[in-house]
């Protein structure tokens, strides 16, 4: 995985320059900004962040205003109601994104919004209360809490609404598994599910065996 300075090099050469790279970044609100946003606008985004995962976000962007009437506004006293029923029928409408395991995640998320409203006084004081020199930690209580928020979606949804760590996180994702070169056996393609000993997990040998396999 690329890290972070290799990417702000690959962002300059792209922009031209840093002032032009800086117009591009979205800017970072104040504690105070991030308290007075509602819970039906957290919920707005949160939605907004879920439904343009795997889509292109113009289109998405287009027909939000449709989801914003047909989703009460996205209040979630009201959100958190929708049954099954309910979103079947919105199944059918065709100005929204017809993808029922998404419209799922919103009432979902709606319950989430409102238990932590419900112990912190709103969302966004979780949100501007969580010290970003624990940025990843707020990634994954959002992950593990919210419905459909894994992955990037988190810390994408962040960056929307305007939470943003004092420096780059060092730590991103865990690192992939080792993939084994062609020249291994085929045990050792396989050698990070069946070997105990990672520092020689998959090392070929002379005779382009591992040493679990000699």
């Amino acid at each position: 995985m690329r890290d972070y300075h290799w990417l702000h090099e690959y962002c300059l050469n792209r922009f031209g320059s840093a002032a032009a790279l800086e117009v591009q970044l979205p800017q970072p609100k104040s504690a105070d900004e991030l308290r007075a946003i509602t819970d039906d606008r957290y919920l707005s985004l949160i939605s907004l962040r879920i439904f343009r995962a795997g889509l292109k976000h113009s289109l998405v962007d287009a027909k939000w205003p449709a989801f914003e009437e047909a989703l009460f506004g996205f209040d979630p006293h009201k959100v958190v109601l929708m049954g099954d029923e309910h979103l079947e029928r919105l199944m059918y409408d065709e100005r929204l994104i017809r993808h029922l395991a998404k419209l799922r995640s919103v009432p979902r998320n709606a319950r989430f919004v409102l238990d932590v409203a419900q112990e912190k006084g709103s969302f966004g004081t979780l949100i501007a209360d969580w010290s970003v020199s624990d940025i990843v930690g707020l990634w994954r209580y959002l992950a593990r809490h919210g419905n459909q928020l894994g992955g990037l979606s988190a810390p994408r949804l962040l960056r929307m609404v305007g939470k943003a760590p004092s420096s780059p996180p060092t730590t991103w994702w865990p690192r992939s598994r080792p993939r084994a070169s062609s020249t291994r056996c085929r045990a050792a393609r396989r050698i990070w599910l069946r070997c105990r000993t990672p520092s020689t997990a998959g090392r070929p040998t002379a005779a382009g065996r591992c040493a679990n396999c000699r």
